[in-house]
């Protein structure tokens, strides 16, 4: 085993990647895969699983390493059966990734939707952090397990966005939580940690930033360039390597309660 396959390397380790059949969910989960772990893919829709399967599935090797599951992870009881069945499978995670997450609101406060806004707040802390947490968490504690999570905040976390009042408040709350668990859940070896991705182009915000007509930047793509000091958005792939030195136990275990910002200078931009 080289020195780097020792720090990185995740053979024999088990994966629960919550949302992991989105553009950076997918990614993340391709890399734990690569790296050595078993990994559960859960979401929202059987369609979603099947389509981040086939195209992490390369191999015949890598097809014994993976699973999809389609969960609803606003829902304990839902999260507490794909728990069993993927222990049943591989084994008892020994890492979570929570990646569930979005937006579909934009406009003045005063215009706020608030069946929306209550919607955007579940989806983002409740089914995005907490009822993952709460159910994988409680079993590695029962078991004495020394398991790693890592939640998704955001450059909202840091600064707040115009017009995604919800979003806002989300993953506010997100980096809160990523440092209250971290807290709470230190006494039994459990690290928490996030990944703040600064903009990389997704479903979700593509027709935000991209007119769909001219392919140029929106106003509000044009102002986020602006803003970065790499001066373009991020390629999902830059998001790898914090994930894996946030999973590996060897390479960070001595890190708890921080969110790495891969923001090409967003947060550090100046004037």
């Amino acid at each position: 085993m080289s020195y780097l396959d020792d720090l990185f390397g995740l053979a024999g380790k088990t994966a629960i990647v919550s949302g992991g059949a989105g553009v950076i969910g997918t990614m993340m989960s391709g890399a734990l895969l690569q790296a050595g772990a078993n990994v559960a893919i859960w979401s929202r829709t059987q369609e979603s699983v099947d389509a981040a399967v086939k195209k992490l599935t390369t191999s015949a090797a890598l097809a014994d390493r993976i699973e999809g599951r389609r969960v609803d992870t606003g829902s304990e009881a839902e999260v507490e059966a794909a728990l069993k069945k993927t222990i049943e499978r591989f084994a008892a995670p020994d890492i979570l990734i929570n990646a569930v997450g979005g937006n579909f609101t934009k406009g003045p406060l005063v215009e706020t939707d608030i069946e929306h806004f209550k919607q955007i707040l579940h989806l983002n802390l409740v089914a995005g952090l907490m009822v993952p947490t709460k159910i994988v968490a409680a079993h590695w504690i029962e078991n004495k397990i020394r398991g790693a999570i890592i939640n998704l905040t955001s450059m909202t976390s840091y600064n707040p966005l115009s017009g995604v009042w919800a979003y806002d408040a989300a993953k506010a709350g997100v980096l809160n939580l990523t440092m209250a668990s971290a807290n709470e859940f230190a006494p039994h070896g459990i690290r928490v940690n996030a990944v703040a991705p600064g903009f990389f182009l997704g479903k979700q915000n593509r027709a935000l930033l991209i007119d769909k007509k001219t392919g140029e930047l929106t106003a509000r793509g044009k102002a986020i360039i602006a803003h970065t000091p790499f001066q373009r958005f991020g390629e999902v792939e830059e998001l790898v390597g914090a994930t894996l030195f946030l999973a590996s136990n060897r390479a960070a275990g001595f890190v708890t309660g921080i969110s790495i910002p891969v923001d090409g200078g967003y947060l550090a931009h100046n004037i």
